[in-house]
């Protein structure tokens, strides 16, 4: 009966830790062997004709691979998600770039959600004191809107707001609804910015200051500085 219930929790605790320890070994790894070197907006740059060619010769595998790299970047929580977003802009378009890395983007803060609900959440609510248990509960009466908040909102992390609703007791549907709709509007200003300078590489000239005044250009980044004074609005919107 003993090496039952032993072997039965051994089970059981390496499905509650098990993709979480997955997830933690890809972070360390990323840093460990430096595959940052190979993320940049240089090398997209440097390499954007070549990318551009690849993709015209392998429309489902290039897109596949877009996919899955922009999926384990987010579930291993990785600093190369910007770069990547332009990139998909670049080689992929507004639209299709945009709808790949969308969908990609919610697959994997998936992953780190179940991970964390899976690994944490249950142990975390049974000890938590009385203001945690009352943020779950005002979080879960009104878990889409506070969702819907922090994506269209980069007050913290990407990463961060992908652990917190699974230790609160967000549902997995509503945590995908508010993952989705959230990330569109900021994933749609990065990726355009990738396709602005797309235009001007495929132009063959060399970027310089009057970059800025290309319309492809210009409108992303407008929207970039809407984007980023929305934390300000938003407080000030709070504090009265």
């Amino acid at each position: 009966m003993d090496d039952g219930a032993d072997q039965g929790g051994g089970r059981s605790g390496l499905r509650r830790w098990g993709m979480a320890a997955v997830l933690v070994v890809g972070f360390a790894a990323f840093f460990v062997f430096d595959l940052g070197r190979y993320v940049s907006l240089d090398g997209l740059a440097r390499n954007c004709e070549t990318l551009e060619s690849w993709v015209a010769d392998h429309p489902v595998l290039s897109r596949g691979t877009y996919a899955a790299a922009y999926f384990l970047a987010i579930a291993f929580s990785l600093p190369v998600g910007l770069v990547l977003t332009v990139g998909g802009g670049m080689v992929f378009g507004l639209l299709e770039g945009t709808v790949i890395t969308v969908l990609a983007a919610t697959a994997g803060a998936l992953a780190v959600f179940l991970a964390a609900r899976s690994a944490i959440g249950d142990t975390l609510r049974r000890r938590a004191g009385p203001f945690a248990k009352r943020l779950e509960r005002g979080f879960r009466e009104n878990a889409l809107s506070y969702l819907l908040v922090l994506r269209l909102v980069p007050l913290f992390p990407f990463w961060l707001v992908n652990i917190v609703p699974a230790l609160l007791g967000v549902s997995v549907r509503t945590y995908l609804v508010g993952t989705l709709v959230g990330i569109i509007p900021g994933t749609f200003v990065f990726v355009s910015v990738g396709n602005g300078l797309e235009t001007i590489i495929d132009a063959g000239r060399i970027p310089g200051l009057e970059i800025f005044l290309e319309p492809s250009v210009l409108i992303p980044i407008a929207g970039l500085s809407v984007l980023a004074l929305v934390p300000v609005a938003y407080k000030r919107l709070r504090g009265r």
